[in-house]
This record gives structure tokens, C-alpha cells and sequence, in this order.
């Protein structure tokens, strides 16, 4: 039994495997941290990118470029999307939806809610239909984008998702009115 002791003594003091038993045990919990924080950083860059190009694109439709240049629903989602810098899935209009419409005033604007979940929230709809409607010289107009964007990380007490299919909606809206 003495053997047995004073292998288990030295194995006790021995600690040059220390490190690794520390990283091991830290690994996950820092790791989780970096992704979670990856991922927090590519979704607000995401929907900052969605605002500004919904910002840009409403500016051809302000100032009469848009109608002037015969622009219809797919050169307006055009104009849009050449401004996402390829983060975005232009092509697929489940993910994108894009509304152009003129309201009577500012204060009568009040974008409805873009998508519509069943009672268990285990499936959701668009209701947003998309349209595109500039209005002409002082209409009021508001343009609403929307976009399904997706979330890589789910973990218990970190989800970014919004939506059942592990999305996060993302909306960018601008009220304006046309110049004269």
C-alpha cells in the first residue's frame, strides 16, 4: 500500500498539466463569450447597414430621381440592395420585403407589423405586402424594409433570434416628404 501513497503524494504535487486542466475547464464559458459577442456585433452592424441603405435609396425617391427614372419595385429593390454590399440575400423575397407607399400626413404614418406568428409562436408570416408606391412631388411617403436575418449562435440565455426559424428581423423605415 506504501507504493500506491506516495505515487498518489507525488501526483498531488504535481502540477504540469495545470494549465491545460484550467483551459479545459474555462474553454467553454470563454469561448461562448466571443461567439456571443460575434454575433451581437454582426447584428447590430447588419441592421445599421439595412438603415443606411434604406437611408440612401429613399433619397431617389425624395428627390424625384427614382420617378423620374422610371424606377418600379424591382429597380427600387435594386437601388436598395446594391447598397447591402452582398451581407444580404437580395434574391430570396421571403427574407427581404420592401414597402413604398404614400400616407395623407405624417402623423397619420404608422407602419403595421411586418410579420404575424400563430397563437404557439411556432410559425410566423409575412403581412407586409410588398409595394411600391413614390407618390409625386410633396406626398408624403414612407418606405419600410424588413429582412430575416440570420442567427448562428443559440445557446440557453443567449438567443438573438426573434423569429421561430432562428431568425432576427431586422427594419429600417423612413418618412419623408418629396420635394416640390
Amino acid at each position: 500500500m506504501s507504493p500506491a501513497i506516495g505515487r498518489g503524494r507525488r501526483f498531488a504535487r504535481d502540477d504540469r498539466a495545470a494549465t491545460a486542466i484550467e483551459f479545459g475547464i474555462l474553454a467553454l464559458p470563454f469561448f461562448t463569450l466571443i461567439f456571443a459577442t460575434l454575433e451581437t456585433a454582426m447584428v447590430f452592424f447588419a441592421g445599421q447597414v439595412l438603415d443606411s441603405a434604406v437611408n440612401d435609396s429613399s433619397r431617389l425617391i425624395r428627390t424625384g430621381q427614382a420617378q423620374a427614372g422610371g424606377y418600379d419595385a424591382n429597380a427600387y429593390r435594386a437601388a436598395i440592395c446594391t447598397r447591402l454590399y452582398g451581407m444580404f440575400d437580395c434574391n430570396d423575397h421571403n427574407k427581404l420585403r420592401i414597402k413604398v407607399s404614400v400616407v395623407s400626413s405624417f402623423s397619420t404614418a404608422n407602419p403595421a407589423p411586418p410579420i404575424t406568428c400563430n397563437p404557439s409562436n411556432t410559425a410566423c408570416s409575412w403581412t407586409v405586402v410588398q409595394s411600391y408606391t413614390p407618390g409625386t412631388n410633396s406626398s408624403v411617403v414612407m418606405v419600410e424594409a424588413y429582412y430575416k436575418w440570420p442567427t448562428m449562435i443559440s445557446l440557453p440565455g443567449f438567443d438573438l433570434a426573434t423569429m421561430p426559424d432562428g431568425t432576427r428581423l431586422l427594419a429600417a423605415v423612413r418618412l419623408f416628404q418629396n420635394e416640390p
